[in-house]
């Protein structure tokens, strides 16, 4: 990494910007970004416009770098899971700084974006802070605390080089058998409109922020209508209803899965926008048949671009063209007609600019659509100062996971749980008591922080560093017994607290009926019987990324909490159990009565769920 280190004191060519005459004007940070983008693009030549439309992923190109330069790649991205080999701060600064130097190698040194999942902390970087997932900041109703978590979410990831992240959701989710469901705010998409201050936590007030250390650009997804597909109809491997089909009319489109875009773009400026792997049908026109996102130009073209008016770029989920109808020439074409700017191929770059210069050069993909694309991804680069200062900015990589840092997790954390149960006043707990802690979920970090943390699908384990809600407790209470499987005598006890709840799992992986349910495991119903059937106060936690059925337990129990997934810092649900603060949280999502009862959403007819949306109890410290 020497090498890294070496390039980043000396001065790049790309940041080289005097008065001269000789200097291109692209290259003069005084110049309107307008002026700078038009200067750039007239310089290019075509095989160098649809490398910038190209995105490849680490793993492709990291064995040899030199295709970022061969290939002139405009972006390079890391998926769930993919790392430096050593997952630390300082490694990840390194490695983004390896792939810029060979960016800035290409004919106009024009340098890459780099992009990642940070959707609830840079979760794929190892001591990262890591925040409640989305439908848990819902639960908070708090618009401030959401932009500064993601704030510090933009200040730990640009320190460690990403300088674009693929967040925040702003779907709008209908169904909590949906896998992505924990990444919604909420069902509402007032709700979520409310919560996009999270734009503003990453970019700042919008361009002028972008250069800031502490800013990324921020990705508005997944347009539009993914958390609102209709149940059996996905046709993505064992998938059930993710990527499936949005069946809608117009004026219900409108209102609930393209309000939040609105918002994003006319109100919070965001930088790039992701098109769904989803499919929408209109009920309302005669013969319609469902269309994949990313081949429709009425929506991406004609809607966001035109009539919503947004002037960032969009970029296609992962192999997302992979999915259209005929061959590859077919994809690349229909999608970059359709409006796509710039294309998340992970393992196929050359192929996509072999196949898209063929069709430019046949007359198939004008040139007009080209330099849009490129315009608007230029526009970005230069709002984000990367031409000035291409490599990695580290001035705060030292409050990665800092204290300060899990003190916001923390609060967060604590905001977001929702108590839904409190009979006889068992909550507020006392620190004399003797507790009688039970639940895998109690100690476990990696479910408690779900998925998309360290790798794409999560894992159960001791991932992350942190807190568990166990620890969180036993920081508080001096008499605590713990039992994963509730074996443990219970006698003596004052109460007892059963954590249930899922293990990690992201996307259509996490779909019910691909492997999951919305029912508690048996392990964990278990686990209810014997600790509330023994000790007089008995409360439930529920750590998991949607609601769970739980209508025949409730009886058994004192007081039950939602949890969600509240990451590293387990310690913000014991400041809640033991009054240190109030319960505030509020159901971002309607609670069913039985998994059959889904979907179910406020507004709905015959309304009857076990918790209504907003639903939510408060204690007195």
């Amino acid at each position: 990494m020497a090498a890294a280190a070496l390039v980043v004191s000396s001065i790049p060519v790309a940041a080289v910007a005097s008065t001269d005459s000789r200097t291109p004007a692209y290259l003069n940070p005084r110049l309107p970004v307008a002026q700078r983008v038009s200067d750039l693009l007239g310089r290019m030549t075509l095989t160098e416009k649809i490398g910038q439309m190209t995105q490849a992923e680490r793993g492709a190109i990291d064995a040899d770098q030199s295709q970022i330069t061969t290939l002139g790649l405009g972006s390079v991205l890391s998926g769930g899971g993919s790392t430096p080999a050593e997952n630390t701060p300082e490694a990840w600064a390194d490695m983004v700084d390896g792939y810029q130097k060979a960016a800035l190698a290409t004919r106009l040194h024009i340098p890459i974006l780099y992009g990642i999942d940070s959707v609830h902390g840079d979760g794929n970087m190892v001591g990262a802070t890591i925040f409640p997932h989305n439908v848990a900041l819902g639960a908070t109703r708090d618009p401030k605390l959401v932009a500064d978590v993601e704030h510090i979410t933009a200040t730990e990831t640009r320190a460690t080089g990403p300088q674009w992240v693929f967040a925040p959701c702003v779907c709008v989710t209908r169904d909590e058998r949906w896998g992505r469901t924990y990444e919604s705010f909420g069902e509402d998409p007032k709700l979520v409109q409310q919560m996009e201050t999270a734009i503003d936590g990453f970019q700042g007030n919008g361009s002028s922020d972008l250069a800031k250390p502490d800013r990324v650009l921020a990705t508005a997804k997944h347009y539009a209508g993914d958390g609102d597909t209709t149940f059996g109809t996905s046709t993505s491997g064992t998938y059930t209803i993710d990527q499936g089909v949005t069946i809608t009319d117009w004026q219900h489109f409108q209102q609930v899965d393209l309000a939040p875009y609105v918002t994003a773009v006319q109100q919070h400026d965001v930088g790039s926008i992701m098109p769904s792997f989803s499919s929408v049908q209109w009920t309302d026109r005669a013969d319609s048949t469902p269309v994949k996102m990313s081949a429709n130009k009425e929506l991406l073209t004609d809607v966001l671009k035109q009539k919503i008016g947004f002037d960032g770029f969009l970029i296609s989920d992962w192999e997302a063209i992979h999915q259209l109808p005929g061959d590859y020439a077919t994809q690349v074409r229909t999608a970059v007609n359709a409006g796509i700017d710039m294309f998340m191929e992970p393992n196929s770059a050359p192929q996509f600019e072999q196949a898209l210069l063929a069709e430019v050069q046949a007359g198939r993909v004008s040139m007009s659509r080209i330099n849009d694309a490129v315009s608007r991804i230029l526009k970005a680069k230069f709002e984000m100062g990367l031409f000035e200062h291409p490599y990695t900015d580290r001035t705060n990589i030292g409050t990665v996971g800092s204290a300060a840092h899990r003190s916001v997790a923390r609060q967060a954390v604590a905001e977001s749980q929702v108590l839904l149960k409190n009979s006889n006043n068992a909550l507020p707990l006392k620190a004399s008591q003797k507790i009688y802690v039970a639940g895998v979920n109690a100690n476990d970090i990696g479910n408690q922080a779900g998925g998309w943390t360290v790798t794409w699908q999560g894992q159960s384990g001791n991932t992350i560093p942190g807190t568990t809600i166990l620890q969180g407790i036993q920081q508080v209470a001096k008499n605590v017994t713990y039992s994963a499987d509730a074996s443990a005598p219970t006698a003596g006890s004052d109460v007892g607290v059963v954590v249930i709840g899922e293990t990690p799992y992201a996307e259509g992986v996490g779909d019910v009926g691909n492997g999951h349910t919305l029912n508690i495991s048996d392990a964990d119903r278990a686990n209810i019987d014997k600790v509330c059937g023994a000790i007089k106060t008995c409360v439930v936690l529920d750590v998991a990324g949607r609601p769970q059925i739980v209508t025949d337990e409730l009886s058994k129990m004192d007081a039950f909490v939602m949890s969600w997934l509240p990451g590293s810092e387990g310690a913000g649900v014991a400041d809640v159990l033991f009054g240190k603060k109030q319960f505030t949280g509020k159901l971002s999502v309607t609670w069913p009565r039985s998994e059959a009862q889904e979907p179910i959403n406020i507004g709905d007819k015959n309304y009857d769920p076990l918790f209504p949306y907003s639903y939510g109890l408060t204690t007195r410290r």
